[in-house]
C-alpha cells in the first residue's frame, strides 16, 4: 500500500530529458512518525541566515544566489531539528549554506576534480576550526564568513561537542577526498567499499552533532560510542545517503565520469543499467531501514530519557531529509536542466508501509554486516 504525503506535487523544470531512473521515484519505506513538522521559528531563522549570507557576499551574482537558496538549507535544518533550541539551529543553518557555497565553488573551474585541491582546502578548513587565527585560508568572502562561523561555533559548543563537530567535518572531508580521488583515477568503487564510506560521504556526524546540541541529547561518551549506538547512527546515515542518491540522481546524470552513488555503483558491479540497478538499491535501503527500526526499539527498551531523546534526534534526521529533498528545487528542478530553480517544484513522492526487501538478515557486505551483529535478539521481528 502507498500513501501520498501532504506536500506540493507540482512538476518543476525541464523534464523533457528523462532521468535514467525515472522522475517518479519508488515509494519510500519510512515507518517513522511523519508529522511534517518544521521548526516554529523557521521563517525568522531563515531570514537571519540569509542576511548573514548576503553580508559576506557568498554568492558572486544573482544566479548563483538563486541556486544557493535552491538548496533550501533553512528548511533542511528546520525539518531535521523541528523542536530544538533556535540559536544552535541558526549556526547549523549557516554552516549548511556556507558548505553548499564552498562545494559549488570547488566543483567549478578546470581543476574541479583535482584531489589536491580538495585535500588542500580540507586541511586549511580543519586548521581554521581547531586553531582560529592560523591564517591558512586564502582571503575571500568564504574565509571571512568561515571566521565568523568558527567564532560562533566555538562559543556555542562545549569542548566535547566541538571535538565531535570537528571530527564530523573531518570525516565528511575525508570521504570527499576519497570520492574525488576515485573520479580522478576513473574508478567506480565496489559496492562493499561504497557502503563502508556512505555514512562519511553524507556528512552524518556533522549534521547529528547539531541535532544533539539543539535537542539537548547529551549521551555520555561511553554510550554514544558504544557499538550498538554507532551501528544505529551509521544505519541512519546510510539511509539518508541512499535517499539523497535517489533525489539527486537526475542532478548529476550529465557528468562525463558517472557520479559515485549507490545506483551507479550497483549498475557498474552488476553490469546493468541504472534503472535495472534501482530495485536492488532500494531493497538494500529498505533492509537497512528494518535494521534501524529494530536497533531503535532495542535501545529504547531500557527507558533512559536521554537515549530516547537521541533516538528522536536520529529519527527526525531520517524522516526530515526525505520531506526536505522532495521539495528542494536543487533536486526537483536540477541545474543541468534549468537555467534557474523552479519555485514549487517537487518529486511528489509516495510512501509504502512494508519494505521492498523483507529480509531481516545482514547483506553480504562485510563493511556494514556488523550492524546486524549488534541486535541482541537477531530472530526478533
Amino acid at each position: 500500500m502507498t500513501v501520498t504525503p501532504d506536500v506540493r506535487t507540482t512538476p518543476g523544470g525541464d523534464r523533457s530529458r528523462p532521468s535514467p531512473i525515472g522522475w517518479q521515484l519508488p515509494p519510500f519505506y519510512c515507518p517513522i512518525t511523519l508529522t511534517g513538522d518544521i521548526h516554529p521559528r523557521h521563517a525568522e531563522l531563515e531570514r537571519r541566515a540569509l542576511e548573514w549570507i548576503d553580508s559576506y557576499g557568498l554568492y558572486p551574482d544573482a544566479t548563483e544566489r538563486a541556486w544557493g537558496l535552491a538548496t533550501h538549507s533553512a528548511e533542511f535544518s528546520c525539518r531535521i531539528i523541528p523542536h530544538g533550541e533556535p540559536e544552535p539551529l541558526l549556526i547549523f543553518m549557516m554552516w549548511n549554506y556556507w558548505a553548499h557555497a564552498v562545494d559549488d565553488w570547488l566543483d567549478s573551474g578546470s581543476n574541479a576534480t583535482a584531489t589536491g585541491k580538495v585535500v588542500d582546502t580540507s586541511i586549511r578548513l580543519l586548521r581554521a576550526l581547531e586553531y582560529p587565527g592560523s591564517a591558512m585560508m586564502p582571503p575571500s568572502p568564504y574565509t571571512d564568513a568561515l571566521h565568523d562561523l568558527v567564532r560562533r561555533t566555538r562559543a556555542a559548543l562545549s569542548p566535547w561537542q566541538l571535538r565531535r563537530f570537528i571530527d564530523g567535518i573531518r570525516d565528511w572531508l575525508f570521504a570527499s577526498s576519497w570520492q574525488t580521488a576515485n573520479a580522478e583515477r576513473g574508478v567506480m568503487p565496489s559496492l562493499n567499499d561504497f557502503a563502508a564510506m556512505a555514512v562519511s560521504i553524507n556528512g552524518t556526524r556533522f549534521s547529528l552533532t547539531w541535532g544533539e546540541v539543539a535537542n539537548g541529547a547529551d549521551l555520555p561518551p561511553d554510550v554514544l560510542c558504544s557499538p550498538a549506538v554507532q551501528a544505529l547512527t551509521d544505519a541512519a546515515g546510510f539511509l539518508v545517503g541512499t535517499d539523497n542518491d535517489l533525489f539527486s540522481y537526475a542532478k548529476e546524470d550529465h557528468l562525463e565520469i558517472p557520479e559515485q552513488n549507490l545506483i551507479n555503483v550497483i549498475a557498474h558491479e552488476r553490469g546493468c543499467t541504472p534503472a535495472e540497478a534501482l530495485p536492488e538499491a532500494v531493497g538494500l535501503r529498505d533492509r537497512t531501514m528494518t535494521l534501524y527500526l529494530r536497533l531503535r526499539d532495542q535501545l529504547a527498551a531500557d527507558g533512559d530519557p536521554m537515549m530516547r531523546r537521541y533516538l528522536d534526534t536520529v529519527g527526525d534526521y531520517i524522516a526530515g531529509c526525505i520531506v526536505w529533498q522532495n521539495n528542494a528545487p536543487r533536486f526537483a528542478s536540477p541545474r543541468n536542466r534549468n537555467p534557474l530553480p523552479v519555485p514549487g517544484s517537487s518529486f511528489g513522492i509516495t510512501y509504502r508501509d512494508t519494505p521492498s526487501d523483507p529480509s531481516t538478515d545482514a547483506p553480504a557486505l562485510p563493511a556494514i554486516a556488523w550492524w546486524w551483529d549488534q541486535l541482541t535478539s537477531p530472530d526478533a521481528p
